[in-house]
C-alpha cells in the first residue's frame, strides 16, 4: 500500500501541467471534451491517434492548438491523391558541387505531424508513414535518421463513405493506438463558437509545456500502478474479440471476421495508465479500461459482411464484449 500511495503522490505532483494544457487548449476549442483528453492520452502514452469525423469540427484546429501550447516542432502533412512518398519523408538530391547525393528531409522531421485527410491520398504514400509511426526513425535511400521525441502521428480522416477517399491499410490502422470518432457539438457550444469566429478575435495561445515535461510525465504514466486483476480484465476483453464463443458470446462469432490483435492489449493497457494520470490517479481502476476501450478497439475489431447486412458496427461488439465480460 506504501508503494501505490507513493505513485499517487507522484502522480498528483506531476500531472498538475495536464489542467494548464487543458485550459490554454479550451481558450481555442469549444467542447470537443472527449477528443481533447484522448488526444492528451495518446500524447503520454506514446502513441498516434486518428480522428474521424466529418469536415468542420476542428480536428486539424485541435491538433494545431495542442502543439501550439507545447513548445515542439509541429508540421503540417496536406494529403492529397498526387501526393508522393518523397513528398513525406524526403528524397536524395544529388549536390553538383561535390557530386555526391545528400538527404534532404521531409517535413516528416518534427515532433508533431498532422496527416490531414490522410484518407485522401493513395496506399503507397500513407505506407510512408509506417517506418516512423512503429520505428520512430525513417529511410532515405540508404540512410537511416532517428526522429526526435516526442513523435506523434496525428491523423484526420473524413468518412470512408465519401469519394474520392482510399480506405486505409490495415497494418497502419493498428499502428494507430486510438482511433477518435467526433461528434456535432452541442446547440449552445456552437452558439459560443459561432460567436467566436463572428467577432474575428483569436485568442493568443502561450507555450505552456515543454517537450521534456511530456517526456517525463511519460516515465510516470510508465510507473501507475495496474493490478493483475486489470491486466486480466484488459485480456479477457481482448480474446473475447477473438474467441468470442469462450465468454458465452456466440451471437458474435459470425459477426466478427478477426479480433483485435496484441497491440490492442500492450494500447489498452497503456492508455488506461494514461488515462489515470489524467483523472490523477496513481492506480488504474476498471472504469478507465472501459472508458477508453471503445477507442482502442473500434479500428481493430473487422466486421464481416453478414454483420454490415445487419448494421452492426466494431463498436456494437465492443458493447456487447464489455457487458459480457466480469469487472473485476
Amino acid at each position: 500500500m506504501t508503494d501505490i500511495k507513493t505513485i499517487n503522490e507522484r502522480v498528483q505532483r506531476e500531472s498538475a501541467f495536464v489542467d494548464l494544457l487543458q485550459m490554454e487548449v479550451s481558450k481555442v476549442i469549444i467542447g470537443q471534451k472527449y477528443m481533447v483528453e484522448r488526444l492528451l492520452v495518446g500524447l503520454l502514452s506514446n502513441g498516434h491517434v486518428l480522428l474521424e469525423g466529418v469536415p468542420g469540427l476542428a480536428k486539424t484546429l485541435s491538433i494545431k492548438t495542442l502543439a501550439a501550447a507545447i513548445q515542439a516542432k509541429f508540421q503540417r502533412i496536406q494529403f492529397t491523391p498526387d501526393l508522393l512518398p518523397a513528398d513525406v519523408i524526403g528524397t536524395m538530391i544529388y549536390n553538383q558541387k561535390n557530386g555526391e547525393f545528400t538527404a534532404r528531409k521531409g517535413p516528416i522531421f518534427a515532433n508533431f505531424i498532422l496527416a490531414d485527410e490522410i484518407n485522401r491520398a493513395p496506399a503507397k504514400v500513407q505506407s510512408a508513414l509506417l517506418e516512423a509511426m512503429q520505428e520512430r526513425q525513417v529511410t532515405i535511400s540508404e540512410q537511416t535518421f532517428k526522429l526526435d521525441e516526442p513523435f506523434l502521428v496525428l491523423a484526420t480522416q473524413n468518412p470512408i463513405e465519401q469519394e474520392g477517399t482510399y480506405p486505409l491499410p490495415e497494418a497502419q490502422v493498428d499502428r494507430f493506438m486510438l482511433k477518435i470518432k467526433i461528434d456535432y457539438p452541442s446547440r449552445e457550444e456552437e452558439r459560443l463558437i459561432m460567436r467566436q469566429n463572428i467577432n474575428g478575435t483569436s485568442p493568443e495561445l502561450k507555450s505552456v509545456v515543454s517537450p521534456s515535461d511530456i517526456l517525463k510525465a511519460r516515465s510516470v504514466v510508465q510507473g501507475v500502478y495496474m493490478d493483475e486483476k486489470i491486466e486480466r480484465y484488459i485480456l479477457d476483453i481482448v480474446f473475447a474479440t477473438r474467441t468470442p464463443k469462450n465468454f458465452k458470446l456466440d451471437k458474435l462469432t459470425s459477426l466478427i471476421n478477426y479480433g483485435a490483435s496484441p497491440r490492442a492489449s500492450i494500447n489498452l493497457a497503456l492508455a488506461a495508465k494514461a488515462f489515470a494520470f489524467i483523472k490523477r490517479r496513481g492506480y488504474v481502476i476498471p472504469e478507465d479500461v472501459r472508458a477508453i476501450c471503445h477507442d482502442v478497439l473500434r479500428h481493430r475489431v473487422a466486421v464481416t459482411y453478414e454483420a454490415e447486412a445487419e448494421n452492426v458496427s466494431s463498436e456494437n461488439i465492443v458493447d456487447d464484449i464489455l457487458n459480457a465480460v466480469e469487472v473485476p
